[in-house]
């Protein structure tokens, strides 16, 4: 009966997934494929609801001013350029540290929300407005993410086997996260098929965007642990939150841009200048 019960239980969870996937992949695929304006709002949107979830999960006091502190560095791009974004994300930082009522430990950790919280989806309206082919960036870089989520989820299903990390997330083992490196290495060699570009390349980038995606969501699953929750809101139906869901591709579009704006040579070898 047990057994019976579980199994329901995932099958159920399985469908959800599913059905949160169904519209939020047409929708940041619309979004990111456009650019500009609608990405910029969509992001502020996200960082709005994210830096909600962090006031929620760390029990601030100052969940409002933290929901918009937070939509305020996407909503920037639309009039300013990314160094004053970020100017503004860390000003807004700041002011968190100082309105907020609690201890300095506490304001701390609403500092670094207002950073998580509205860096991440800031980095993919970056990652989509660079001085490179964005929107083959962006785009290579959210599937890259999605199958290696599908991988961990389903070979961590299939093969079971040892924790990857018992202490922040039990459920998450090995087997998944090289089924999640497998299965981003393949879409690294789709997209060097598709941009005509070196393979090596872009399976070594693949494996990497897995790797940080994965470090990612461990490192969302060790603040939730650290703060007793188990999902930061219940706003996606089979993920949880909002944060729960775009934890590893908001880590994985901070490294792409960090990596593409450091390392000019980078663009050429993955193919991704653009045209003149």
């Amino acid at each position: 009966m047990v057994e019976a019960k579980s199994s329901s239980h995932r099958t159920r969870e399985l469908a959800l997934r599913v059905l949160s996937a169904a519209i939020l992949i047409p929708f940041a695929l619309f979004v990111v494929s456009i650019g500009g304006a609608p990405l910029a709002l969509a992001c502020a949107l996200f960082g709005a609801l994210m830096g909600y979830e962090w006031a929620r999960m760390t029990a601030s006091p100052v969940m409002p001013l933290m929901a918009f502190f937070c939509l305020l560095p996407s909503l920037a791009m639309l009039v300013v350029d990314w160094t004053v974004a970020l100017a503004l994300m860390g000003a807004c930082a700041l002011l968190t540290v100082l309105l907020h009522p609690a201890r300095l430990p506490e304001r701390l950790i609403g500092a670094l929300g207002i950073c998580y919280a509205s860096g991440l989806p800031l980095s993919l309206y970056l990652l989509r407005d660079g001085d490179w082919n964005g929107q083959a960036a962006a785009l290579i870089v959210m599937g890259t993410v999605w199958a290696s989520d599908s991988g961990a989820y389903f070979a961590g299903r299939g093969f079971g086997g040892p924790p990857l990390s018992p202490k922040d997330s039990p459920s998450k083992t090995w087997s998944g996260a090289l089924g999640a490196m497998l299965c981003s290495g393949l879409c690294g060699l789709i997209a060097a098929g598709l941009l005509d570009a070196p393979r090596l390349p872009w399976l070594f980038a693949g494996f990497c965007i897995s790797f940080i995606a994965q470090w990612g969501d461990l490192f969302e699953s060790s603040l939730k642990r650290r703060f007793g929750i188990k999902d930061t809101s219940g706003i996606v139906p089979g993920h949880g939150g909002v944060m729960d869901r775009v934890d590893g591709l908001g880590m994985a579009c901070v490294m792409a841009v960090a990596l593409l704006y450091a390392a000019g040579p980078l663009v050429d070898m993955l193919g991704l200048e653009v045209s003149r």
